[in-house]
């Protein structure tokens, strides 16, 4: 397929999106399997398309003055990739396959249009009701973390210690130009391509044994300040695909008594498959469904030494890599995932014993999901739970790179580099 042929696509996908508020991941399989002609490397390319113009759908259409596949598109290449007027005219000219021609009003748009006098929403591309909570959060950096969020994610992998040293990884990915992570000591950065994508990992020898984990450097950082201990007897509260519970075995080489669960039993199924590869030692509790089930964890209560919650949310810190969730973002979803925050929070603290540690992680930069549950659990709790600082001196550097916030610590893209991951450590004092 041709450039033009590809943006052409992308629109189409686009409308799609819009019109009936699906995923785009979704959108984009539908597309696939509807035009089996186009390879791997169009899909790939089509999908950077789509997903850059989601990354800028507010102020694409400010800028072209309506919000339709078409529009984003063009103000897309113009914000986002940074292309000039006629170089967009030269891929929207009316060709075989590809869009038609550029509107004298889209050509003055693009040569004359700015967002000077466009409100933060729009030139941040952040939906309004939340803006209020992250100007909270991010206070006079607001429009800076906000371009942040806009930008790609880079493509960071932690190392499995349990397999090879990070030196030993590095050697044997020195074709992909992998590089130590800035901050943590488990990472490596693949560089990726201008069109955002990167080599295809889940099929290299290493990972395949078990080498290495895709995984940003911001989970890997929350994966160490969890600060677990050999001997310890430690429960991810909400594992999903073990992606942290793989991360505890490996930082502690197995030395920890490690159980891994979920409330939905559907998010845990990699898990298994993962700790295969991994050599990962992890006692896997998955809850049986059905009105009748059983607490798995039940005869943990009271005796857990280190509880880590990595908490359903809004993934608010994941936008760079998640541009469409921002958009299908309601104020009910936000209500909802404080409302099982909060029932998680109080799991673990039952299962917590006196003078054991809760560790609370989301992936959102949202007060309402971060101090503020920590704050509705200390309440609940009638002093049985006290906040503690985090602890940051596992990863040297980091204190310098994070908000603190008054229950924790806040990572977010333009200052740590990272998605924007929140850490909170509390204990039982009674």
């Amino acid at each position: 397929m041709t450039p033009s042929a590809r943006i052409s696509a992308a629109i189409e996908i686009l409308d799609d999106i819009f019109a009936r508020r699906r995923p785009a991941a979704d959108a984009l399989k539908d597309w696939g399997l509807a035009h089996r002609f186009a390879g791997s490397g169009d899909r790939a390319a089509i999908a950077s398309f789509v997903y850059d113009g989601l990354r800028r759908r507010a102020s694409a259409a400010y800028l072209m003055g309506t919000e339709t596949g078409r529009a984003v598109i063009i103000g897309m290449l113009r914000l986002q990739r940074g292309l000039a007027e006629p170089t967009i005219a030269g891929l929207f000219d009316g060709g075989r396959f590809a869009p038609a021609p550029l509107t004298d009003d889209e050509r003055k748009r693009l040569i004359e249009g700015n967002l000077t006098e466009a409100p933060p929403e729009i030139a941040g591309d952040a939906p309004a009701f939340v803006l209020p909570s992250l100007a909270a959060a991010f206070g006079d950096d607001l429009m800076e973390e906000l371009r942040a969020l806009g930008r790609r994610a880079p493509l960071d992998i932690r190392i499995n210690t349990l397999k090879q040293s990070r030196e030993e990884a590095a050697a044997a990915l020195n074709d992909l130009g992998a590089e130590p992570t800035p901050l943590s000591p488990l990472g490596l950065r693949i560089p990726i391509g201008e069109d955002g994508r990167g080599p295809a990992l889940h099929v290299d020898p290493l990972f395949l044994e078990g080498g290495f984990e895709i995984q940003d450097e911001g989970s890997q950082l929350a994966s160490l300040l969890a600060s677990a201990r050999a001997g310890e007897t430690v429960v991810d509260l909400c594992a999903g695909g073990g992606g942290k519970s793989l991360a505890l075995a490996s930082l502690t080489g197995n030395g920890v008594r490690l159980i891994a669960t979920d409330a939905d039993p559907r998010r845990l199924a990699p898990i298994h498959e993962r700790l295969r590869r991994s050599g990962a030692e992890v006692e896997v509790r998955t809850p049986r469904t059905g009105k009748a089930r059983a607490d798995v964890l039940a005869d943990l209560d009271g005796t857990v030494d280190r509880v880590l919650i990595d908490a359903p949310c809004t993934g608010t810190g994941t936008w760079r890599r998640n541009p469409d969730a921002k958009w299908r973002l309601r104020p009910g979803s936000l209500a909802n995932r404080t409302g099982e925050q909060a029932e998680v929070l109080d799991r673990a603290a039952r299962l917590v014993r006196p003078g054991g540690t809760i560790v609370y992680v989301t992936c959102s930069v949202l007060p309402e999901e971060n101090d503020a549950a920590v704050d509705g659990l200390l309440t609940r709790s009638g002093g049985a739970i006290a906040s503690v600082a985090t602890d940051l001196t596992a990863v040297p550097g980091l204190s310098d790179k994070v908000r603190r916030t008054q229950r924790g610590v806040q990572m977010s893209p333009a200052l740590t580099g990272t998605d924007g991951f929140y850490v909170a450590t509390m204990t039982r004092i009674l």
